[in-house]
């Protein structure tokens, strides 16, 4: 919303329509050398009047617009927006993604399960304010993707840039656990929950996932673990990361329920079963809901000065009309 800071200076530009009136209307405004056509002797002419016009109508406009804005600069032009100021801190919570290839499971229509998973992810996202927020993804090994930050939109570029088998074919459901609790470990957020994404049974890694869910419920930090897509023989469809190779296969497809459970429940958090696109909405909205807590809010007025940009473009419009004048049309005054 565009406001000014001493908005009677802006009484000035109830002089501009008399200005306008003496410089443009008010016959006899300048001196006129009469010349009669009659003692001329040679062949009639015939100036391109519109033409000329018109260019001196876009010329008087650019001059009388500039005016305008430099009244407008005495005035203190600037631009106003209301932000949030938050209070109080929000939750810091670490999204834990599966990059298996069983992840490229086609049991989550239109799409495979990674995609599935990835937009419902993006949707929480969306949901959360003034929550930082990180991702690590694994495959056989572990890795921090983006620590818990409030720049949501660096997030979700980091989000789209994850590729299925990227970080190898197996399921290191514990290293990813460990990574996350480890970039919680320092946090001084009052509540701290990691959020576990797999379809899958952990078989690589050097730390269990026991030993995971034991070091979050010490450092005060709940699991939801959500088990994505149901067991049994699926199709699978995936592009090799690393030679672009397209791979369509049929999958065995098992997960750990009761270990996905008892991580959860250790740290004292949920465990979640999604079965379809649908399902993985509502177990995302459900934590959603779990995790709101009472924030103190200020709305605060921000104030950006537009008066630089005012005095740039009435400085460079006036410029044109005085170059055009003099330069083009030979005007001496």
């Amino acid at each position: 919303m565009l406001t000014f800071e001493t908005p009677q200076y802006l009484l000035l530009l109830l002089l501009l329509p008399p200005a306008i009136y003496f410089r443009h209307f008010r016959r006899n405004k300048g001196a006129i050398l009469s010349f009669p056509f009659k003692v001329w002797k040679g062949s009639g002419f015939y100036p391109r009047q519109f033409f000329i016009k018109s260019i001196l109508f876009v010329l008087a406009l650019f001059f009388w617009i500039g005016i305008v804005l430099f009244v407008l600069v005495l005035g203190g032009p600037s631009l106003s927006r209301h932000e949030k100021l938050y209070l109080s801190r929000g939750v810091d919570i670490m999204i834990v993604f599966d990059q298996s290839p069983s992840m490229a499971g086609k049991d989550f229509p239109p799409v495979n399960r990674f995609e599935t998973a990835r937009e419902m992810t993006r949707h929480f996202i969306n949901g959360r304010e003034n929550d930082p927020i990180g991702i690590v993804s694994f495959g056989t090994e572990a890795v921090l993707r983006v620590p818990p930050t409030l720049d949501y939109n660096l997030l979700k570029q980091r989000l789209n840039s994850l590729k299925i088998m990227e970080m190898g074919d197996g399921t290191a459901i514990g290293m990813g656990l460990a990574v996350a609790a480890l970039h919680l470990s320092h946090s001084k957020a009052d509540e701290k929950i990691i959020i576990l994404l797999t379809d899958g049974e952990n078989n690589s890694g050097e730390i269990q996932p026991e030993t995971s869910a034991s070091i979050a419920q010490k450092l005060g930090i709940r699991i939801y673990s959500i088990g994505i897509g149901q067991s049994g023989e699926i199709a699978a469809e995936f592009t090799d990361p690393d030679t672009g190779s397209v791979y369509s296969a049929t999958l065995q497809s098992k997960f750990d329920e009761q270990l996905l459970r008892r991580i959860a429940e250790e740290s004292g958090g949920r465990y979640f079963h999604a079965v379809s696109p649908g399902t993985l909405e509502v177990v995302f909205q459900t934590i959603d809901s779990l995790e709101s807590i009472e924030r103190l809010v200020k709305m605060q007025v921000v104030f950006e000065p537009l008066h630089y940009l005012f005095i740039l473009v009435g400085f460079i419009l006036i410029l044109i009309e005085f170059i055009v004048r003099k330069a083009v049309f030979r005007e001496i005054l």
